[in-house]
């Protein structure tokens, strides 16, 4: 199993301009620009990709682009959740043929069952492949909380290696780390004290638009280079609050678009940001440079 560790970018997908189809060429081109920046985890189809929005060949396509383009310079990540624990296998097994080092993988969600039934849906998955898996708590949207005590027990499964946690509890996250598990901070307003806490990373998605500060905080963090990790956070704090204060995705895109990126805007239904939430925005951004 890969020891998996640094800044993860659940990576935007782009879509034509008419939202019609993927945008193959700006997706390996934003790859491109992930991994120059040294983003050392690229994780396809997660909620910052949109998947809920995303035909099931859709995500499928997506993992081979995604997979290929990254072509071993990074590690691979392939979020693969489903509702039915077949149709999460079905997703797991294809990540893994491309050659996935880990797979991001939910409670079921909406109307999900009961713990025992949550435990058993990652019971079947890890038997069914070879590839380490990243739970995945978040509450607000799968109905279902991982607790420490839950984590603790699913690491009894062998190939249940980490945790992405996106609470925001960091209560909760500093219980997780103390417990030993691998726990990526999955809130971006608490990359910082996360990661001077002890977790193995962040899965990040405001990495998309700013990869080179994300990179340096991990690395500040990571050498102990506290003061300068403050510092640095100071500078990009207001656009993660602002990020994780306002429609998530809409507004990472906006500040990948508004930062140089072409990722375009979000699948409809999901609207754009409204021009008073694109002139704040640019205010938070006008900081930055």
């Amino acid at each position: 199993m890969p020891d998996l560790s640094g800044v993860c970018t659940p990576i935007c997908t782009i879509f034509t301009e008419d939202g019609s189809r993927i945008d193959e060429p700006a997706m390996r081109a934003h790859v491109d620009t992930l991994l120059e920046a040294g983003i050392h985890i690229i994780c396809a189809c997660g909620g910052t990709g949109e998947f809920s929005f995303l035909t099931r060949a859709e995500r499928l396509q997506i993992a081979a682009i995604v997979g290929s383009q990254i072509d071993g310079r990074a590690r691979f990540m392939v979020h693969t959740s489903a509702v039915m624990t077949e149709e999460t296998i079905e997703f797991s097994k294809h990540a893994q043929d491309l050659g996935a080092d880990a797979l991001l993988v939910l409670p079921p969600y909406f109307e999900g069952p009961t713990m025992d039934g949550v435990y058993e849906h990652y019971e079947r998955v890890a038997a069914a492949i070879d590839t380490a898996i990243m739970a995945y708590n978040i509450p607000v949207h799968s109905g279902i909380n991982l607790t420490p005590e839950f984590v603790h027990k699913l690491k009894q499964i062998e190939s249940i290696q980490y945790l992405k946690d996106s609470t925001g509890d960091f209560i909760a996250l500093q219980e997780f780390i103390a417990a030993a598990v691998n726990v990526f901070v999955g809130a971006d307003p608490l990359m910082l004290h996360g990661l001077m806490a002890g977790a193995s990373g962040g899965f990040w998605g405001t990495s998309n638009a700013i990869p080179r500060e994300a990179v340096m905080l991990y690395e500040y963090c990571a050498a102990g280079q506290f003061d300068q990790a403050h510092e640095l956070w100071k500078k990009i704090y207001a656009l993660n609050q602002f990020i994780w204060s306002n429609p998530f995705n809409p507004s990472v895109k906006a500040a990948a678009n508004l930062l140089g990126q072409r990722v375009g805007n979000c699948r409809r239904p999901v609207q754009p940001l409204t021009p008073n939430e694109h002139s704040a925005l640019e205010q938070v951004i006008s900081t930055l440079q």
